[in-house]
């Protein structure tokens, strides 16, 4: 029998690609290989004229084997033997397994006598690496080879199909769009690949099968309803019927190449073609633009205006910008197309391209270096007119700019030092008219340089004999005659305003003394209806009694109050006397306040309406906080009490849980005639329920007289009912198991004293940690793997925790298993014998089927260990049974 050397490599078979036979214990996938690799092997067989029906018997005698191989290979095998003895069949298979080596593949665990004994996992292994030598290996895709040129291969064929992304050969064939793609990417003709749809992968599997032995004489290596029923299909299976696909696909890949190559050639040409097409023409629509373009250029007609002769730069500049730039690429890629249509030519060992007469590259570049010259002329000329053009338009501009400026500025400045706005303005308004006529005047000076300037500019365009130079002249002296009337309405205006501001600076001292006390008395009054008026939240005596005492010190205040109102209408009166004597026409009210002497009056008067019903709202607010003091303080003094007896009542039941005085049925008694205790409470809890319902009625929010809380002691309550009825329920169990196990109180309280002591944090529960100490303190040693599973079994949730009754349940069950294990240990020295060594058969057939079957399953991880296979000595039996510890 051949062995696997992990020491040696294969070119084809990857690690990844090893016979597998844990996987082939697998139903599903067992089927598929069976059907696919039957499959495969018939469509090579029936070109000898025969065929197999069930793939490990009809390879048993080697006689197909050889045959299969004679037929992939093309090549002769030895002569097989022809007897029908189990010798004769081994030589044929050993000579088929000698062939296959020969082919440079390394067989792993497969044996002659396995495949004749009709062993179907090893037989499915030869058949796979017979597949992977002959239909696999020789597959190439670019620098990739076997599985991964076969699935690159599929990668680049199903590349433009959608819903289709091939990653491996299992689930990404499943929906049947993969082998529908291949069929549709070389035979287009024979599925209509649109009407597929991903969500009806049976559809799509079985069009695929059919249209493929149909058509394109691939055998139905596969099921429709496996590979959709199985979550993941078998990758050798998947693999064996798409290699059918590239084989039967190959010889149309070389036709489809050497039709490219054609195409290839074909299309260079016409390249080629149209470039040259393309180069004649640009050339005649370049030379055409040049032939346009000159006579325009070489055009000198002056013109007499600025204006024109701007419109002629601008013209040049629109083609200069705009109109030349797309002509110097259209150039710039006439040449690159012929440099490049040369190259390719010549490459192509193509007669070199000749244009068209006069239009060579160095005819367009003749005419284009006309179209330059003439343009520089152009704009030279262009130029030279601007300046003198320039020279006379300059003048007539400055003076047009300086008039324009000067009659903006003037605008309106008539109408404004003629108004008589000082009448009705307040002191204010009449000191801001005065600073805003000084800095006109201010302007009025700075102004007389300009008008000089203007008249300066008009003398000259006379001088120069300007042709506009009439309207000129009249423009300039409608501004000299506007600058002298300016003049003379601004002293007019300086003289009216200083009049009138003496006038008013007398009441503006007044009106200011008005508003300097009427705002803070008014802010003061608003402020006392605002507070009196305040709707005011206390929950305490003491704050009620706070208020009262501000409100009386507000009381207090009133008569000096009464005495500063008086003082400000006082000022007022005697403003409107200053008015009616000196007959001033008052434009409006005090600009330093809006507050009027009606408002204060008004306000005033609210303020003593308001003060006698902020009295009554204080005492009636008074009454209410001292009836919810009384309530608070009956509610804290029940509160304190029945708080603290909640949590003395759940510390009590914690220790007579833990503890081990008396029997368990002492204990049930003891909590049970604590529970009794405990619902005889309840009325206390509903009295305290009543006096927390009158608080809440009285919106009482806190309560300075006790810690407790309604909440509070809802769920104490809940917590300690909870408390007592779960311990009495475990204390039942305990006694249950007790009763069924059959362990004394003295183990009982054994247990518990252990559970105790290692309930380090005293919850009634040890967490992980502390149940490995205690059970290595009790004689256990174990590894993480054993501790796993007995942590399996007392904590089934993976709560991280082991209550006293998983505690108790796992001592008596491991207790039981001990006795079982001396049991068996007195019988393996018996039927073990002077050979010291005992099989699994004679377990089962010596021992009752009890102890057998333990035996059996506590020895499997140690078969193999020993000389003898399938069977262990003293040393691995006892190391089986007890532990490593035991040794």
């Amino acid at each position: 029998m051949d062995h696997y050397d992990p020491q040696q490599t294969n070119d084809y078979m990857q690690p990844e690609e090893d016979w597998d036979r844990d996987l082939l214990l697998d139903p599903a996938w067992e089927k598929q290989q069976r059907k696919t690799f039957t499959a495969w092997c018939n469509s090579h067989l029936r070109k000898a004229g025969t065929q197999i029906e069930n793939i490990e018997e009809d390879f048993r005698d080697g006689l197909k084997l050889m045959l299969l191989l004679e037929v992939i290979s093309g090549e002769r095998l030895a002569k097989p033997e022809r007897g029908k003895m189990r010798v004769h069949k081994i030589s044929n298979v050993n000579k088929a397994l000698d062939f296959i080596a020969s082919k440079g593949v390394k067989l792993v665990s497969i044996g002659a006598e396995e495949i004749v004994d009709g062993n179907v996992k090893m037989t499915l292994g030869m058949i796979w690496t017979i597949i992977l030598r002959f239909a696999i290996q020789d597959i190439s895709v670019e620098e990739t080879s076997a599985k991964e040129g076969l699935l690159l291969w599929c990668q680049r064929k199903t590349a433009p199909y959608k819903n289709v992304n091939i990653q491996n050969f299992h689930i990404s064939w499943k929906d049947g769009l993969g082998f529908c793609a291949l069929i549709h990417r070389h035979r287009p003709e024979l599925i209509d690949y649109g009407k597929l749809r991903k969500d009806d992968p049976l559809t799509n599997l079985n069009t695929a099968f059919d249209v493929a032995e149909k058509y394109l004489d691939i055998p139905k290596m596969l099921d429709a309803e496996d590979i959709v029923g199985t979550a993941r299909p078998d990758e050798k299976a998947i693999m064996t019927y798409v290699s059918s696909f590239y084989h039967a696909f190959s010889g149309a890949q070389k036709a489809e190449t050497a039709a490219n190559r054609i195409c290839k050639v074909l299309a260079v040409n016409q390249e080629n073609e149209q470039l040259m097409e393309d180069y004649e023409k640009l050339a005649s629509d370049l030379l055409e633009w040049i032939r346009r373009t000159i006579p325009w250029l070489e055009n000198r007609a002056p013109e007499n205006t600025m204006q024109a002769m701007q419109q002629k730069l601008e013209d040049f500049r629109d083609y200069r910008r705009l109109h030349k730039p797309p002509k110097v690429q259209e150039k710039c890629q006439l040449e690159i197309n012929f440099n490049t249509l040369q190259t390719k030519l010549r490459l192509s060992n193509r007669p070199a391209f000749m244009p068209s007469e006069g239009k060579m590259v160095s005819d367009i570049n003749n005419a284009w270096g006309g179209l330059e010259q003439a343009e520089k002329g152009y704009e030279e000329w262009l130029l030279n007119e601007i300046r003198r053009l320039e020279r006379l338009d300059h003048l007539a501009e400055k003076f047009r700019q300086k008039a324009s400026i000067h009659e903006s500025w003037t605008d309106g400045k008539e109408a404004m030092l003629q108004q008589k706005d000082y009448e009705t303005a307040t002191l204010s308004e009449i000191k801001a008219l005065l600073k805003k006529h000084e800095a006109f005047e201010s302007d009025l000076a700075a102004h007389q340089d300009r008008v000089e300037q203007i008249a300066a500019i008009a003398q000259e365009l006379n001088e120069l004999d300007y042709y506009d130079s009439p309207s000129v002249n009249a423009r300039c002296q409608k501004i000299c005659d506007q600058w002298d009337n300016l003049g003379a309405l601004t002293q007019k205006r300086r003289e009216a305003l200083e009049r009138t501001e003496k006038l008013l600076e007398t009441i503006d001292q007044l009106y200011l003394e008005y508003a300097k006390r009427a705002a803070p008395f008014n802010n003061w009054m608003e402020g006392a209806m605002e507070d009196l008026q305040d709707t005011f939240i206390v929950h305490t005596i003491e704050e009620i009694q706070g208020l009262t005492t501000a409100h009386e010190q507000f009381k207090a205040t009133l008569p000096d109050a009464d005495k500063e109102r008086q003082a400000i209408l006082g000022i007022h009166n005697e403003v409107s006397k200053i008015v009616q004597t000196y007959h001033v026409n008052m434009a409006g009210t005090n600009p330093y306040t809006t507050i009027t002497p009606q408002e204060i009056n008004g306000k005033w008067e609210h303020v003593r309406q308001l003060v006698p019903r902020r009295d009554q709202a204080l005492m009636e607010e008074h009454a209410r906080q001292q009836q919810n003091e009384r309530l608070r303080k009956q509610f804290g003094a029940q509160a304190n009490v029945i708080g603290p007896w909640i949590q003395t009542k759940m510390e009590e039941i914690g220790r007579i849980s833990i503890e081990m005085h008396g029997t368990l049925e002492d204990q049930l008694n003891h909590l049970r005639q604590y529970e009794k205790s405990i619902v005889n409470y309840k009325p206390k809890i509903d009295q305290l329920e009543g006096d927390h319902q009158q608080i809440q009625e009285a919106l009482i929010f806190d309560n300075k007289h006790t810690n407790y809380t309604m909440e509070h002691i809802r769920v104490g309550w809940e917590q300690l009912l909870t408390t007592i009825a779960r311990t009495i329920n475990e204390v039942e169990n305990q006694i249950l198991t007790r009763d069924a196990k059959g362990i004394s109180q003295e183990q009982m309280n054994e247990f518990r004293a252990s559970f105790n002591h290692f309930d380090r944090k005293k919850t009634g529960m040890m967490d992980c940690e502390d149940f490995r100490a205690c059970l290595i303190s009790m004689g256990y040693n174990m590894g993480e793997a054993e501790f796993a599973r007995i942590m399996s079994i007392v904590d089934p949730n993976r709560l991280g925790v082991v209550t006293f009754q998983a505690f108790i349940d796992f001592m008596s069950r491991e207790t039981a298993d001990t006795d079982t294990a001396d049991q068996v240990m007195a019988s393996f020295k018996i039927l073990a014998g002077d050979k010291n060594y005992i099989t699994v058969d004679e377990l089962r057939r010596e021992l009752p089927p009890d102890q057998a079957e333990y035996c059996i399953a506590r020895m499997a991880p140690y078969n193999g260990r020993d000389a003898v296979p399938g069977a262990l000595d003293y040393m691995s039996f006892s190391t089986a049974l007890y532990g490593e510890s035991d040794l």
